[in-house]
C-alpha cells in the first residue's frame, strides 16, 4: 500500500530540511513524497533541489494559497493513501507511516488519525499543547469535535468520491473537508491513540486577531453548510482546546 505524503512550501528554508528528513527517515518504504512550492524566494527551492532524489514530485509555481497547493498535490498523488506533512512539522518518530499502514490494511477503514503535539516555533522541544483526539463518534461533530488534520490520512478514493479542499474557504477549508468526509460522506475512521505529528505554532489561522475572527466565521459557515451545528458547536469547538494547554511536557 503506497502512502502519498504531500508537503506545501513557501519561504520556509529554515524548517523544510527537518520536514524532508522526517519523511525520509520513516521505516515504511512504500511511500512517495510530493512537494508543491509556491514560488519561494528565500532559498527554499534550493533546499528542495538538493533533496530532489527523495521527492516523487516537485512543483514550484505561484498559487492562490495553501489549499490550492494541497489540491495540486492530491491530483498528482499515486498512492492508495494520502496525508499531509507541513513544511515546519515533523513526525513524532520513524514508525508513524507504519502505524498508519497497519490500520489501513483493513479494507473496511477509509481513514485514520492520531494525536498531535503543538510545539514552540522557536524551540520545538517545548510542548505548548497536547491534542488528544479520542475516539470518533458521529454525534461529536455537533459538539465541535474534529480530528487533528495534520494526523489525518485517508484513502485516495475518498478524495476522488467526496472532493478535495474548497477554495471558497481561505483558512478553514481543512475543517470543511473533514466535516464533509465524516458527516455526509460517512467514512469509516479509525483512531490511533498515539502522538503522530509535532506541529510548530504559528499557522495562518492564529497569526492575528483578524485571522482568528475569519477562522471562526468560516468554521461557522462550514458547520451550517454540512448541517452539523451552529454557534453552540462553534463555541464548544473552541472550548475543547483549553484542556490541551494543561498538561505540557518537554520532549527530548
Amino acid at each position: 500500500m503506497k502512502i502519498s505524503v504531500i508537503t506545501v512550501t513557501r519561504n520556509c528554508a529554515d524548517t523544510v530540511a527537518e520536514c524532508l528528513a522526517s519523511v525520509a527517515g520513516q521505516s515504511y518504504l512504500d511511500r512517495e513524497h510530493i512537494v508543491i512550492d509556491g514560488a519561494s524566494t528565500d532559498g527554499t527551492l534550493a533546499m528542495l533541489d538538493a533533496h530532489r532524489a527523495q521527492l516523487a514530485v516537485l512543483v514550484s509555481e505561484p498559487d492562490c494559497g495553501i489549499y490550492e497547493a494541497l489540491n495540486k498535490g492530491i491530483a498528482r498523488a499515486s498512492g492508495e493513501v494520502i496525508g499531509f506533512l507541513h513544511a515546519d512539522d515533523r513526525y513524532a518518530d520513524d514508525q508513524v507511516l507504519s502505524r498508519i499502514a497497519a490500520v489501513l490494511a483493513n479494507p473496511a477503514v477509509d481513514a485514520c488519525y492520531g494525536d498531535l503535539l503543538y510545539v514552540s516555533q522557536d524551540d520545538p522541544r517545548r510542548v505548548v499543547r497536547h491534542w488528544r483526539a479520542g475516539l470518533y463518534r458521529p454525534h461529536l461533530l455537533g459538539r465541535g469535535w474534529m480530528p487533528p488534520h495534520p494526523t489525518f490520512y485517508a484513502r485516495r478514493a475518498v478524495y476522488q468520491r467526496l472532493g478535495g479542499f474548497d477554495l471558497d474557504y481561505r483558512i478553514a477549508a481543512d475543517y470543511d473537508c473533514l466535516l464533509r468526509f465524516l458527516g455526509a460522506g460517512r467514512i469509516i475512521c479509525a483512531y490511533i491513540p498515539e502522538v503522530l505529528v509535532h506541529m510548530r505554532l504559528g499557522g495562518v489561522s492564529n497569526r492575528s486577531l483578524r485571522n482568528l475572527l475569519q477562522k471562526s466565521r468560516e468554521d461557522y459557515r462550514a458547520l451550517r453548510r454540512h448541517r452539523v451545528g451552529g454557534l453552540g458547536a462553534l463555541l464548544l469547538k473552541n472550548l475543547q482546546k483549553l484542556p490541551q494547554f494543561l498538561k505540557r511536557k518537554v520532549k527530548g
